[in-house]
């Protein structure tokens, strides 16, 4: 008996029970789905994630100030230092950040209002739609200055121009200059529901001194470790050998930290999902158990008439791993429309992997085969005269 009417035999075993068959590789089909799902969710998630820290740069530094007390302070001028002491930095900026409200008439907004300078537009990729950024004469004079963002721009102004109007944080007036381009959401929230103002002014209308956050952007990736040993010896001096007040934030090895996170937890998932596919190749091996009894006679009658017992190990072995191999295919097919209602339905990025889905595939084969031998052996070792005398 060849290999292509093995197939033929066993498909129309298959099809003579079809409700028998589909109950058989259900276990199977919700292996292979939640393979393909989570692992698509999973994958998908990371993506969108690593691409939001990508967009800020891997040559993205971030200094946070802690602690508290005139001691575990840093001016803005001391931060902007920096940028001449330690050679390769090509932009900083100090920033303080405040959620507050914000007013333009009889409509008022919380948004993320952002102290800073000239240097936090390039530094963090935000384009000015209309007018201009801050400038360094407004931190120097403490002008009264705000560049909004696009979602800012539209809840308080509509459709009308914001430029040259005047808005009302925490009851002091700041005159719209700048109106920046959207530019989405990221891990943080939201980029665009923003006012930013500067840092001298933010100083003075939150009544705060000094700067908890500095972002650095590196000249070239090459130079990312020494202007890191650089920073660190110069906050260093500044806090007198006091490590704790300051922690310098390495963007490239958050990447690396997220991608070795995201690949345990996508493996835990096919791994936990993996189980289905156990369970579902114990129902193989009982239901070809069954089906084994059921076609005793059958089996003495095929060996009467000079059948090999290889013959009949391998009919029932590929039974076994087409009745699996089906339930792999819908497994497939039901997975990929689920990771997309999922996506449409959460507002989630989801990503496909051929290697994956070519791996739960092969699992799925493989499930019938390692729990289809049983049945199979058992089957092959029937002897004639009992399988024929079998009632």
């Amino acid at each position: 008996m060849n290999f292509l009417q093995a197939v033929k035999m066993a498909l129309k075993s298959i099809l003579s029970n079809k409700l028998r068959s589909l109950l058989t590789m259900l276990g199977i089909i919700i292996g292979v789905t939640a393979v393909i799902a989570l692992v698509a969710l999973g994958q998908g998630a990371t993506k969108s994630v690593t691409a939001n820290l990508e967009s800020l740069g891997t040559n993205l530094l971030t200094v946070n100030i802690v602690g508290r007390g005139s001691t575990s302070t840093l001016k803005i001028t001391d931060a902007v230092a920096f940028a001449d002491k330690v050679k390769g930095i090509q932009y900083i900026a100090p920033t303080s950040t405040q959620s507050t409200s914000v007013k333009y008439g009889t409509t008022t907004k919380t948004v993320s209002v952002i102290g800073t300078n000239a240097d936090y537009a390039p530094l963090r990729d935000y384009k000015v739609a209309s007018g201009r950024f801050l400038a360094q004469i407004d931190l120097d004079v403490y002008q009264k200055v705000a560049v909004i963002g696009a979602t800012t721009a539209t809840d308080l102004f509509g459709f009308a121009d914001p430029l040259g109007e005047y808005i009302l944080i925490q009851g002091t007036r700041y005159k719209v200059v700048g109106v920046l381009e959207a530019k989405g959401s990221s891990t943080t929230g939201s980029n665009d529901e923003v006012v930013m103002i500067p840092q001298t002014s933010a100083e003075r209308l939150f009544k705060s001194i000094g700067v908890r956050t500095i972002y650095v952007q590196v000249a070239t990736t090459d130079q990312i470790d020494s202007v890191v040993a650089g920073l660190e010896t110069e906050l260093s001096a500044h806090f007198r050998g006091n490590t704790d007040s300051y922690r310098v934030f390495n963007q490239s090895d958050a990447l690396s930290t997220l991608s070795s996170v995201t690949s345990t937890l996508t493996l835990a998932l096919a791994g936990i999902a993996g189980i289905s596919l156990l369970v579902g190749g114990i129902g193989i091996m009982n239901i070809m158990l069954v089906s084994v009894t059921e076609r005793t006679r059958e089996i003495g009658i095929r060996k009467a008439i000079g059948a090999k017992r290889r013959d009949i190990l391998i009919q029932f072995l590929i039974e076994s791993m087409v009745l699996s191999g089906l339930g792999g295919l819908l497994g497939i097919g039901i997975g990929i429309g689920a990771a997309q209602g999922a996506s449409s339905a959460f507002k989630m990025d989801i990503a496909f992997s051929l290697n994956v889905i070519i791996i739960a595939f092969v699992f799925s084969v493989a499930i019938g085969v390692l729990f289809g031998m049983f049945p199979a052996n058992k089957a092959a070792k029937l002897k004639p005269i009992d399988a024929l005398r079998f009632e």
